[in-house]
């Protein structure tokens, strides 16, 4: 009941604040697949903190009640005050709350909230490394693109500390797939990595003509604008 009294408090601040000119833009932006209060995202994230303050942040069970709560809503600002909520318990959480990063990443999916969610993955995987080859071996076999995406993506802010052979692993495993999202995460990725050891993405790419023409494009963006 707290956490249903929670939502309704953050659904009537949120409401109170939107406008529905911007929410029509948002909706065609995100291709009608969610609602929206239209709550830019300065609006939604200092309307968040204080309500975060005022209430204060649940924890354990009641947290994940209420992230779920949020996500059943149909509007896409909820998703995200549930992922802020998300975000600032990450360091408490123990090795098992992968399993409800897990959940999340597989509900009302869309590149925003996967995006996000990959993010927090990395920072809890940097927490518990022993998670990273089970976890990802598995979402890569689970067929479901997002969290494959995941997969790929996670070690975005990684820089000397990515583990490359499995990030070429991954992005070799999906590298016939025609999803837009993982030709585009792969692409990311090396671009990503080339900041830190270019000559390897750049033989990679070479070594691999079989991907995706977008993964390829992608991954040497920043070496080609060097190179001009």
């Amino acid at each position: 009941m707290l956490t249903e009294m929670y939502l309704k408090h953050i659904q009537a601040v949120f409401l109170e604040n939107g406008d529905p000119e911007t929410a029509q833009g948002q909706m065609r932006y995100m291709r009608n697949q969610f609602e929206y209060y239209g709550l830019k995202a300065a609006v939604w994230m200092a309307l968040s903190k204080g309500i975060m303050a005022e209430k204060g942040i649940p924890t354990g069970e009641d947290m994940k009640a209420l992230v779920r709560l949020c996500f059943d809503d149909e509007h896409r600002e909820l998703h995200y005050f549930a992922l802020e909520m998300v975000q600032k318990t990450l360091k408490q959480q123990a090795a098992d709350f992968i399993d409800f990063l897990e959940e999340l990443i597989t509900t009302k999916s869309w590149w925003d909230s996967v995006d996000w969610l990959a993010k927090l993955v990395g920072l809890h995987f940097k927490k518990h490394p022993q998670l990273i080859v089970p976890v990802t071996e598995r979402w890569m076999a689970s067929g479901n693109f997002w969290l494959q995406r995941v997969c790929l993506i996670f070690q975005l802010t990684y820089r000397d500390k990515t583990d490359f052979d499995l990030m070429k692993k991954y992005i070799l495993e999906i590298a016939n797939s025609k999803a837009f999202f993982l030709q585009k995460g792969a692409g990311w990725a090396l671009r990503q990595y080339s900041r830190t050891n270019p000559d390897a993405v750049t033989q990679f790419v070479q070594e691999n003509p079989q991907l995706a023409a977008l993964t390829k494009r992608e991954a040497l963006r920043l070496l080609k604008s060097k190179n001009e």
